[in-house]
């Protein structure tokens, strides 16, 4: 925390109804037992899947539905579509103008169907609408009761074009996220099936039981604990162990408890690292054998170690006994225990993208927020511990690490472009929008909401958001209820400016004028999202002060961010006055600069009317 505080200190230069969980919290439970085979000559696959489901919402529910997300991967899907019409589509999906989707052909497409599917031995109806699988219930699931869903399913990978698919331009073989039918999640707001259109993720909290079977050359990493080490060997087994095979194919067993997701990916080209922390888990490293950038992915493990201490002493301990990091996909994505990333990289971005994905396993897979409806307090959230993640662990050594969050915002802003972040994830009009809003605004939301409550406050709400909300699905009133009991002050006016409309911060120095033996300044709010202020008077003999108005809606104030420098707290400052005027005790003469807000952590969308600089 002290290096945290050293940091700060000395940076100069309707909606609570609306998001609301009752107060009698619940949520579903799943629990999958899968067994998979894999064809790795036709990337076809068949599997079982037998899923008790755990009715523990208030309602009797009479049908369910499941992703088939391999679905989204066919010439005429919803992504595909959207993917040719969005003004900026992702470039990862293109070939030229053309989406990459639509010319897939019958043996390069993805899917994903279900074949048979009974609910406690009675066969029920169900349909697939794109990636969606309507089942309508042979009986109803009471409150507080259990059924078992039983399953045949049949797969095809899809060529790599996002997240999963096989044969990656780096020569991944098999990426297997999103691979099985997945039950969507029902909560307090109902159901959420979502089509799948490349955008984010809800899932049930539960446990897997998985069984891969396939060629016995393909080493395979990801989510789970290996059950069976000693047969499998690739890397897993107990040293000094030798490890016998028979026929040609190999059937892993992994156990993964409490979560909402399950990856794994397979080449026969891996090399298996591991590395067992101190007072943590053991860290697998998959990645293939290519002379480029294997010394790369060797100096990456000591960071990754780095990273798991840094987020555990930060947010809160890492509650699982291991962390896959595999190169594959097609940049960085997070999944429960594991990431998939891209391997082929400089070793500054090898490190930048492992310790973004790993902040997802606290920002989404231990704190599960809904993400399609709110992927900045996922993606966000996880740049703002990144970030300070890598200004420790790579000694970047910067005043504000979060100085490319504000240029993102700011350039969003001046683009015409943004949205409210209330905006559903997939109905943004524009990537650009998307990707600024979730990540550098919902950044924004946590270093600035530092700036209003203090940073310790910040550090100590984080942390308590965690204990509270962990194997849960926080939505945004738990954040901001969590800092609003952490600093003691009302923040229901932050919450809304800040994520469901598009207001900006700018407050100006409208005058400076002598008054008698004291200096009169003159404040306007100009933009119409309400803060508090800091405020830095600078004497030409070197003196510094500063002045703290607080936004009167905030009822409370926050203690002295710059404890070496003398502080007046001044008159709060209402929100419907477009002005405010105060003396500070020093002679018009003496003045050298004043500045609005020296820490830079209000994202004050014009700068240049917030310092007032005396004539030479």
């Amino acid at each position: 925390m002290k290096h945290l505080q050293v940091f700060f200190l000395t940076v100069f230069s309707g909606i609570s109804m609306m998001w609301a969980q009752d107060a009698c919290y619940w949520q579903q439970h799943v629990d999958y037992t899968m067994a998979v085979d894999m064809d790795v000559k036709t990337y076809q696959y068949t599997g079982t899947q037998k899923l008790v489901y755990t009715n523990n919402s208030p309602d009797e529910l009479d049908r369910v539905f499941y992703h088939l997300y391999y679905n989204a991967f066919q010439p005429g899907s919803e992504m595909d579509i959207r993917l040719q019409n969005i003004k900026d589509p992702d470039k990862r999906m293109m070939d030229g103008d053309q989406s990459r989707i639509s010319s897939l052909s019958e043996s390069e497409m993805g899917y994903l169907h279900a074949l048979t599917l009974t609910q406690d031995g009675q066969p029920v109806n169900f349909k697939e609408e794109g990636t969606i699988l309507v089942v309508d219930l042979a009986k109803p699931i009471p409150s507080g009761g259990k059924t078992t869903f039983e399953m045949i399913f049949k797969g095809q990978v899809p060529l790599q074009i996002r997240r999963s698919g096989r044969n990656s331009t780096e020569g991944v073989a098999l990426s297997m996220s999103q691979w099985y039918p997945k039950m969507s999640e029902y909560d307090f707001e109902g159901w959420h099936p979502n089509p799948y259109i490349a955008r984010e993720f809800h899932g049930v909290w539960g446990n897997f039981d998985v069984k891969i079977t396939l060629d016995k050359e393909y080493t395979v990493g990801g989510t789970g604990y290996l059950q069976n080490p000693d047969e499998i060997g690739h890397g897993y087994e107990t040293p000094g162990t030798k490890v016998k095979t028979k026929g040609k194919t190999l059937t892993w067993h992994f156990l993964a408890p409490n979560v909402h997701d399950f990856m794994w990916a397979a080449d026969p080209d891996y090399i298996h690292d591991t590395l067992d922390m101190e007072n943590g888990p053991t860290l697998h490293f998959f990645y293939k054998n290519n002379p480029e950038f294997v010394e790369n992915w060797k100096k990456l493990q000591p960071k990754t170690a780095e990273a798991m201490a840094f987020f555990s002493k930060n947010i809160g301990k890492y509650p699982y006994e291991q962390y896959s990091v595999v190169q594959g996909g097609d940049g960085g994505m997070e999944y429960a225990m594991s990431t998939l990333i891209t391997g082929n990289r400089e070793f500054g971005s090898l490190v930048g993208v492992m310790v973004h994905e790993m902040a997802h396993s606290w920002f989404q897979h231990i704190l599960a927020t809904n993400e399609s409806e709110h992927a900045w307090m996922d993606e966000g959230f996880t740049s703002f511990i990144s970030s300070l993640c890598m200004n420790q662990i790579m000694e970047q050594n910067k005043q504000n690490p979060f100085e490319g969050s504000y240029r993102g915002y700011y350039a969003l802003v001046n683009s015409g472009l943004e949205m409210p972040q209330t905006t559903h994830s997939d109905r943004y009009t524009t990537n650009f929008a998307y990707g600024i809003s979730a990540y550098s605004k919902g950044s924004i939301f946590l270093s600035q909401l530092g700036y209003i409550i203090g940073q310790d406050k910040l550090m100590e709400t984080i942390q308590k958001y965690y204990e509270d909300f962990k194997f849960k699905h926080p939505t945004p009133n738990d954040i901001k209820r969590t800092a609003e009991k952490v600093s003691g002050m009302e923040l229901n006016w932050y919450l809304t400016d800040w994520t469901m409309t598009t207001n900006t911060i700018d407050y100006g120095i409208k005058s400076v004028e002598a008054n008698g033996d004291k200096t009169k300044v003159a404040l306007e709010r100009i933009g119409e999202m309400p803060m508090p202020l800091d405020i830095l008077v600078v004497g030409k003999d070197g003196s510094q002060e500063t002045y703290y108005i607080p936004l009167r809606m905030m009822f409370g104030q926050k203690d002295n961010p710059y404890p070496n420098l003398e502080r007046t707290v001044l008159d709060n400052w209402a929100w419907a006055y477009p002005t405010y005027e105060f003396d500070i005790n020093m002679p018009l003469e003496e003045v050298q600069a004043i500045m609005i807000d020296p820490s830079q952590l209000m994202a004050d969308v014009d700068g240049e009317n917030n310092v007032y600089q005396a004539n030479p």
